[in-house]
């Protein structure tokens, strides 16, 4: 299971603009030209006439109030309404509802789920020979990774990938991906710890709860662990990190090799679940955790009284954000790379990749493909990248006498209030679309959070101090070093191609996981064992070799043509 960028979610603070997601991997890489798109289109080509782009956006969010200055600006400027559908309810009904009537929006936000969905139903345009034709930022953007952004099952260029180019110098300063999340008051009240490994991680949450078994006058709760639909890889994925592997999903992968294997049904596996087992039989985890929904989870965290959690950052930085704006910093969680033991290296941070199968598609429905296509060449413009990223200059941030963009403690503040960005960013259309990561060509950073200075001075007296304890200067100093990627890495990524032996096998696995882990956790000590026995005896009842094949054939086909 995925679990990045968020792939999927309104879930980033705008502060932290430009911190890498994940993915759900959380993952891109550098651009090897290191050179901006900066051909801005002609003011006639560009705006033409005026068009209504509608856009169906594949997770839960909120429409841009009618007065959003950016989406006036872009109206005004390239003659663009942009009409946002965001999510409600289940995923899978959504999209089968809309595949099923054949009738579309003109551009769809797909992710590794929808992806095969949407092209197994023809429901995509091909982009290449239309990129080629009318879009010569997008075509430079996408040059280094010609054959990256080809489906390996028909060799067309179906997504444009929203995450994963990057410009010049890039710097991370905030981990948006996987890790052992701890609340930063519970490092605190033990001194500020190394955390290394999984022993260490529970026994500093029980010793706090114990010792706060209140907070705010709400029960204290150790541990939540979140398994709502497709974000189960909170759940189902901290086995392949305990043992030293980065997020390949439901798979680790041999370095060397190049081969996967599954992991779910492995020893290293059990004892993370029968950590779990044990923690929940001593109060630890959320009695209510397998029951909640996303939005119950979200609550919870935004509480204040959630100490640790499994999940990417993206996934819960709206609850981070929620209590700062509470001013409840101390209450906010910092990453740990924690392991089974202090023998192995830890492998959370990665250095970043490409998100081939998430991002903006244009679709059967739309009328005018080569007007979507030159609008989203003008936006991957330097010109209007710092628009999207930064905002209005004069008004959401300055330029210094060397250059650099500067923000006031006010224009900080704006950015860290989600009714504020409603109203004065163009946040979805960003965070979605094609979009220039890194640095600009003047040297600033393409958003705010990798603005070395300005993430600095951004932070809390708190979380200086915090930071201080440690020695470090950024979030991402709790993490590994990240070693160079293997060149079919992530394997979340690839196509299972929906109705094939192996997607079925893959959803059929997943049940398996959704129903008996949860069992096992809840248990009674003396009864895991036998659950565990029954999760693995059902799990090897389905086509785990056909699951196998085809990810062990796109990882040798990605190893052979993504050089």
């Amino acid at each position: 299971m995925l679990g990045k960028k968020r792939l999927v979610s309104l879930c980033l603070a705008l502060a932290m603009m430009g911190s890498v997601m994940a993915g759900c991997g959380g993952a891109s890489e550098s651009k090897d030209s290191g050179t901006a798109p900066t051909t801005t289109a002609d003011s006639k080509d560009a705006a033409l006439d005026p068009i209504e782009i509608s856009f169906f956006i594949s997770d839960p969010g909120q429409a841009p109030t009618a007065d959003n200055k950016i989406y006036k600006l872009i109206k005004e400027k390239l003659g663009v309404t942009c009409k946002f559908e965001f999510l409600v309810g289940d995923k899978d009904q959504k999209i089968g509802v809309m595949v099923a009537g054949g009738d579309y929006p003109d551009v769809v936000f797909v992710d590794t789920f929808t992806n095969p969905k949407f092209t197994g139903a023809g429901a995509l345009i091909p982009l290449e020979d239309l990129i080629a034709k009318n879009a010569p930022n997008l075509q430079k953007h996408y040059e280094p990774y010609k054959n990256k952004v080809k489906d390996s099952n028909d060799g067309h260029f179906y997504v444009m990938p929203d995450y994963g180019v990057y410009y010049n110098d890039y710097q991370t300063n905030i981990w948006q991906g996987a890790a052992f999340w701890i609340q930063k008051a519970v490092l605190a009240d033990a001194g500020y710890p190394q955390v290394k490994t999984l022993d260490q991680y529970f026994d500093l949450i029980e010793k706090y709860q114990a010792k706060y078994p209140e907070i705010d006058g709400q029960k204290t709760i150790g541990f939540e662990v979140l398994s709502d639909g497709w974000r189960d890889f909170c759940l189902k994925n901290p086995p392949e990190h305990l043992i030293g592997h980065p997020n390949d999903g439901q798979v680790v992968v041999d370095p060397d090799t190049n081969v996967a294997e599954f992991f779910w049904d492995k020893d290293y596996a059990k004892t993370y679940y029968k950590k779990l087992n044990d923690m929940y039989n001593k109060g630890l985890i959320d009695p209510e955790t397998f029951t909640m929904n996303y939005d119950q989870y979200m609550a919870k965290l935004s509480s204040g009284r959630v100490l640790g959690t499994f999940d990417q950052f993206w996934n819960f930085s709206n609850a981070d954000l929620t209590l700062k704006q509470q001013n409840k910093i101390e209450r906010t969680w910092a990453p740990c790379a924690i392991t089974l033991d202090e023998s192995i290296q830890p492998y959370y941070q990665d250095r970043n990749v490409l998100n081939v199968n998430t991002g903006f598609a244009i679709t059967t429905s739309c009328e005018n493909p080569e007007r979507v296509i030159k609008f989203f060449d003008t936006l991957v413009t330097e010109e209007w990248q710092r628009i999207l990223g930064w905002g209005i200059e004069g008004e959401d941030y300055s330029v210094d006498s060397n250059g650099e963009f500067v923000r006031t403690p006010e224009q900080r503040k704006n950015y860290d209030d989600q009714s504020w960005r409603l109203q004065n960013m163009a946040y979805t259309l960003w965070y979605y679309a094609p979009k220039m990561e890194g640095s600009f060509a003047d040297g600033n950073a393409c958003t705010p959070g990798f603005q070395p200075k300005e993430f600095y001075a951004s932070l809390s007296d708190y979380d200086k101090n915090f930071l201080k304890q440690y020695g470090y200067e950024t979030w991402t100093q709790f993490l590994n070093e990240a070693p160079e990627n293997r060149i079919s890495y992530p394997a979340w990524g690839i196509d299972l191609v929906d109705g094939s032996a192996a997607s079925m096998a893959n959803t059929k696995i997943g049940e398996v996981g959704t129903k008996f882990l949860p069992k096992a956790i809840l248990s009674k000590p003396a009864d895991f064992d036998k659950v565990w026995d029954e999760y693995v005896t059902e799990l090897h009842k389905c086509d785990i070799q056909a699951y196998l094949d085809r990810m062990n054939d796109q990882l040798k086909w990605r190893a052979e043509n993504w050089k």
